[in-house]
């Protein structure tokens, strides 16, 4: 070969890869990946999550996250997520590979008795890959793991796996885009899918659908009904899968929206209907949906009911399979049943009762509205001269208890779901037929009636129906707690031990209500049903929530008892707004989260010293009550070590922290009142001199624990108007005490610096004067803010972030504000002489914020930079301050007050 054929032929090579390399970066790796395409058909369930941070915040701020790590699969996953962050050599490495990454998670079954899940995690950057590539090769490295490569259809798939145990996972990267399982063939299935992209995704119903794009949305769930009595089938025993897939019948798949909000946990969505012949929806196909009008005869002992709601019940008749053939006693009873079926409409329910052991059989009931009760009372007696039963009956309260005399009648009037009524007795309840399977279940039914235990009479479940939608065809309410044995006797013996290590989260919410509600054009080819999913623990909590305004704005949360302290907001991570805390006259401390939600309570021994703190390590809110100090994790329990129990004598006054960031553990400065100071660490050691440092004076204001060079300075203003700093011994700082020349009634804003020479520290005297000195003891510079009297009281008021400040000066019921260098912001006068709180709030160029709280009235003015009251008048608040925050999404201002038992957020504009 010639060299010049040879270069030609070199060239072509290059200028053919350059090619292929162009068109896949702009044609193929510009395409996003469809992650619902790549999910196989035989997906029962694929829930989609994004915001993981915000998802696992509320899994922990509505419970769900505790009673989650009890489940063994979920045992399983944290073990491997501390697995994953050994090897990688950090905390939370998962979770912040997950981000707001939206992530597809697949249940698929895969065995008579087995189901796998399926995860597909997209890769965003290069250094993602790169950690998952040093997350396998550390795997690798690992002798009790055995990593493997394989070839599939042309994918590399790898195996991670135990040497013990041989438990792991199969994953492989498609356009980076990860896809992983335990059962390595669920992998290949979507290897599989590859093979063939025309295929439909099982997402193709809801393509124009995305949850996402709504507010608060936490995951949304996708449900393939056809596929669920297979599902169920691996849980429940096989006589009752007749009945389930009947009842999954109404729809063949559905999309539902997740929301996590304090005591429940809602689904919203839609349902496409079922087209195959004979299903539930054909039959129902056409009927109006019904209110649920029989809470007056439904046991408060119901474990699990099915509400139907539908006109006449002949559409339920048309079954596909014959009842059992008639023998020769219930010969001739058609016309009958005939009879007794017309005058059955509106709705119809089929009812189990908790039973007090899983060997026990429960009570099984069929309720049915009748439209004429004398007239379906009458047939029910020729039908029972008819078959030849007993005409004697069993009397309970009013009510009175008869042999039906044909088996499975519940089956011949309502239809194929109401099977299993072998020897059924019967008994009118107002407007209500009412099947039991025996007469001991009717007897046991009717003594709950007679004595009003019925749901119409439950608060609790009053309060649930309330949350349900009023119209449905298809209502399946289930209450945990009564269902308990019901449902263990109905699993399959492999079953019963995983619900009984999981009963704590099964009845962490008791109340679950699956409802389907029909389009009102239901004849167009794309109806869809509007489909709801409600778990609800009953709001057995401290408070209520509301809205504040007819309209949304704001928002109440209603305590049972009086609040008095201020609303401490907190941040809280991967959310917009913050949390809050509250204490109310039972000294019960209630932790409020951004969603309005009572999250947690905790009982103190009195009232909290306010303002509530954070601390860095160990993470929690630190405050302090009488003479105990406590520290609080983010479920409200207390921390290590704590409460520190200070001496019986000392009422604390004041509680200051070193700085975040110093160093050493937090250093905890309590003021006991008296001029007495003390000083421990987090762990509960005293430092000597401090046990306590005893001061000749009162304390002006709470003393300023600062770090200055690596040194600890403790700053106490006292209100003869001398001021002391000490070191972390108890000793004074050479050039201390200083004296200001006149009484002080407020703490110092500080501006700190690397030297004691080089920090600046600013008070008010009461002569109207700004002192400067630094931590040297020199007074750097003095001036005058304001004129003063021997009635006037001035006060320095840093922000919220203890970066500016302004000065007050009050004099009887006046109050005026000061800019350090004098100049009036604004003057307002009061119907009260006492003294008032005023607050500062800096929240960006332009936005200061001034807030006057008048203690006597209970009223609180909020004022802008140019001193406009917001709203043109006070706003009630029965707490010392308030709380504020500013949205610049929609450029308002959010307050948070208390009010009486209320807690109150309010969106606000200056005029």
């Amino acid at each position: 070969m010639s060299q010049k054929l040879l270069v030609f032929l070199i060239g072509l090579l290059l200028v053919s890869a350059l090619g292929s390399y162009v068109y896949y970066r702009r044609s193929v790796a510009r395409v996003p990946v469809d992650a619902w395409a790549l999910v196989p058909d035989d997906a029962v369930f694929v829930m989609a999550t994004r915001d993981h941070p915000t998802l696992m915040r509320h899994l922990k701020e509505t419970q769900l996250w505790d009673n989650l790590t009890a489940v063994r699969y979920f045992q399983q996953v944290e073990d491997n997520l501390t697995l994953a962050d050994s090897v990688a050599g950090a905390r939370n490495v998962v979770l912040r590979f997950l981000g707001r990454k939206k992530v597809l998670t697949s249940v698929h079954v895969t065995g008579p008795a087995s189901f796998d899940v399926l995860f597909q995690v997209p890769i965003g950057s290069v250094r993602e890959y790169r950690q998952v590539r040093t997350l396998v090769d550390g795997l690798r490295r690992d002798a009790r793991y055995r990593v493997s490569s394989r070839d599939y259809h042309g994918q590399e798939l790898t195996d991670v796996r135990e040497k013990g145990t041989g438990h792991g996972l199969t994953y492989f990267n498609y356009r980076n885009h990860l896809i992983m399982s335990a059962n390595g063939a669920l992998v290949e299935a979507v290897v599989q899918r590859l093979d063939h992209p025309g295929l439909p995704s099982v997402a193709a119903d809801f393509q124009n659908t995305d949850f996402f794009q709504l507010k608060d949305v936490d995951a949304t769930l996708l449900i393939n009904y056809r596929r669920m009595p297979q599902f169920l089938g691996l849980f429940f025993r096989s006589e009752i899968g007749a009945g389930l897939a009947g009842v999954t019948s109404l729809a063949r798949n559905g999309q539902f929206e997740m929301k996590l909000a304090g005591n429940k946990v809602v689904f919203n969505g839609f349902a496409n209907p079922e087209t195959a012949r004979g299903s539930l929806h054909q039959r129902l196909r056409g009927q109006l949906a019904r209110r649920l009008r029989m809470a007056d005869v439904l046991s408060v002992r119901t474990a699990v009911l099915v509400h139907l709601g539908q006109g006449p019940v002949a559409g339920l008749r048309e079954v596909r399979r014959p009842l059992p053939a008639a023998d020769s006693l219930t010969a001739g009873t058609g016309p009958l049943v005939d009879s007794l079926a017309a005058g059955l409409a509106q709705e119809a329910a089929l009812c189990y009762l908790a039973s007090p052991s899983a060997r026990s059989r429960p009570a099984k009931l069929a309720l049915a509205y009748c439209l004429n009760p004398l007239q379906t009372a009458t047939w029910l007696g020729q039908l029972r001269r008819q078959t030849g039963a007993s005409p004697g009956f069993e009397r309970v309260g009013p009510y009175q208890i008869y042999q039906a005399g044909l088996p499975e009648l519940p089956a011949r009037l309502l239809g194929p779901l109401f099977r299993g009524f072998a020897a059924p007795a019967v008994a009118m309840v107002g407007s209500y037929l009412v099947v039991g399977d025996e007469a001991a279940d009717l007897r046991q039914y009717l003594t709950d009636v007679v004595a009003g235990e019925v749901w119409s009479r439950s608060p609790t479940q009053v309060a649930f129906l309330q949350e349900t939608q009023p119209l449905a065809r298809l209502s399946i309410f289930l209450d945990t707690r009564n269902s308990w044995n019901v449902l263990l006797r109905a699993l399959v013996e492999e079953r019963r031990a995983g619900l009984l290590r999981n009963e704590t989260l099964f009845k962490r919410f008791p109340q679950v209500a699956l409802q389907f509600v029909p389009a009102a054009n239901e004849t167009d080819s794309d109806a869809q049903y509007y489909t709801q999913l409600v778990l609800r623990h009953p709001a057995l909590g401290p408070a209520v929530a509301r809205p504040q305004t007819p309209n949304g704005t704001g928002g109440t949360l209603t305590f049972k008892t009086r609040l008095i302290s201020s609303p401490a907001l907190v941040a809280v991570a991967g959310a917009a707004r913050p949390g809050t805390l509250v204490q109310d006259g039972s000294n019960v401390l209630h932790y409020v989260t951004p969603d309005n939600v009572v999250s947690w309570s905790d009982s103190l021994p009195g009232p909290l010293v306010e303002p509530v703190q954070r601390l860095a390590a160990p993470a929690g809110h630190l405050f302090a009550t009488a003479n105990r100090l406590h520290l609080l994790d983010e479920q409200g329990r207390e921390a290590a070590n704590f409460p520190l129990n200070l001496p019986d004598t000392v009422q604390v006054s004041s509680l200051t922290v070193s700085p975040a960031g110093a160093r050493g553990a937090a250093r905890l400065l309590v003021a006991g009142g008296g001029g007495n100071l003390f000083l421990y660490d987090a762990a509960g050691n005293a430092y000597p001199g401090w046990q306590p440092k005893r001061m000749e004076f009162a304390l002006a204001a709470p003393p300023h624990y600062l770090v200055v060079g690596g040194r600890d300075v403790v700053v106490v203003p006292l209100e003869n108007g001398y001021i002391y700093a000490f070191d972390q011994q108890g000793s004074v700082y050479p050039g201390f005490p200083i004296s200001v020349g006149a009484r002080l009634h407020t703490g110092a804003f500080v501006e700190s610096s690397a030297t004691l020479s080089r920090s600046r520290l600013t008070v008010v005297t009461q002569h109207g004067e700004r002192v400067t000195f630094n931590l040297s003891g020199d007074i750097v510079s003095r001036s005058r803010v304001a004129t003063w009297s021997r009635g006037s009281v001035f006060r320095l008021i840093p922000d919220q972030r203890q970066r500016t400040y302004v000065v007050t000066r009050e004099e009887g019921g006046r109050l005026s504000l000061f800019e350090p260098s004098g100049r009036l912001l604004l003057t307002q006068t009061f119907v009260t002489s006492g003294p008032k709180i005023t607050q500062f709030f800096n929240l960006g160029p332009g936005r200061r914020a001034f807030v006057i709280t008048e203690p006597g009235p209970h009223k609180a003015y909020l004022f802008d930079d140019q001193g406009r009251l917001a709203g043109g008048q006070p706003f009630d608040s029965s707490a010392p301050q308030v709380g504020l925050l500013y949205d610049a999404a929609t450029s308002s201002y959010e307050l948070h007050r208390v009010v009486g038992n209320e807690l109150r957020r309010t969106l606000l504009k200056f005029n």
